[in-house]
């Protein structure tokens, strides 16, 4: 199996960060610019970035989404978009500045019936947000408890939301290792496609979710890389990826770009 690799740019008032555990005062700052760091991994090989605004995920306030347009057009990779997506109109804004996919957290959490709505508008352009301390989910910056796990992965399921990106919150800038059972009983819960977040700090983690579950397809890497605990290079072979997979996911791109997507 291969496993598709997420390197996060998260970026709060304009610049590159990563923080411990989600918490909004364990900040540190990694990049002055998120447009370089994404460039960067752009330039070691990989064909998706994970990008997070925190300052519309902790405020409401959206203020980096514009910097999507710019790590698209510097870049030419897909980006998966997150953080604060409290509305239609934000995931529409974030589609427009070229994102390719975006990951719902809190609102559907709170209201299950806006992920409907989202997948009538977009259809498979969305992707659903779990993040969990043990089997309760966390929602508004994981600052709230928003419900039990397992019961969310049924009704969302049932709606035939077609990704989850599933975050230990325990685990999540702490350089420790991804919760392994945890992933594999979520994949097991939903037919969906499961991304992996939080945890990964060597390349022996990268292998074993690569080899963990059939729906465990995709997994964010964060910390690791920014901390140089090894390069995106070498994450990438330990991942199964080939020299060959970003042309190849350029020509898919851009076929389906052909055939004309669902608009936003």
């Amino acid at each position: 199996m291969s496993l598709t690799l997420y390197p996060a740019v998260d970026i709060r008032d304009g610049r590159a960060v990563r923080l411990t555990q989600g918490a909004a005062d364990a900040e540190t700052v990694y990049d002055v610019d998120p447009v370089a760091a994404a460039q960067r991994f752009a330039d070691s090989g990989t064909s998706w970035l994970h990008v997070v605004d925190l300052d519309a995920a902790f405020t409401g306030e959206p203020r980096n989404r514009h910097l999507i347009e710019a790590i698209v057009a510097a870049t030419d990779v897909r980006v998966q978009a997150s953080g604060g997506v409290r509305s239609i109109d934000d995931v529409e804004a974030s589609l427009g500045y070229g994102a390719e996919r975006v990951v719902i957290g809190t609102m559907a959490l709170t209201d299950p019936d806006f992920v409907r709505e989202v997948l009538d508008r977009v259809g498979p352009r969305v992707a659903v947000g779990l993040d969990a301390r043990g089997d309760v989910l966390q929602a508004r910056g994981w600052t709230e408890e928003a419900g039990n796990l397992w019961e969310a992965i049924e009704v969302f399921s049932a709606m035939g939301v077609p990704r989850f990106v599933y975050t230990d919150v325990a685990k999540d800038g702490m350089l420790q290792g991804p919760n392994l059972p945890m992933l594999a009983r979520v994949a097991d819960a939903t037919d969906a496609a499961v991304t992996a977040s939080g945890g990964v700090s060597t390349l022996a983690d990268i292998s074993a979710l690569a080899t963990l579950h059939d729906r465990v397809d995709a997994a964010i890497v964060g910390k690791a890389l920014y901390a140089r605990a090894f390069t995106l290079e070498s994450a990438l072979v330990a991942a199964g990826a080939t020299i060959d997979d970003r042309d190849t996911d350029r020509a898919d791109r851009a076929d389906a770009d052909g055939a004309g997507r669902p608009s936003a």
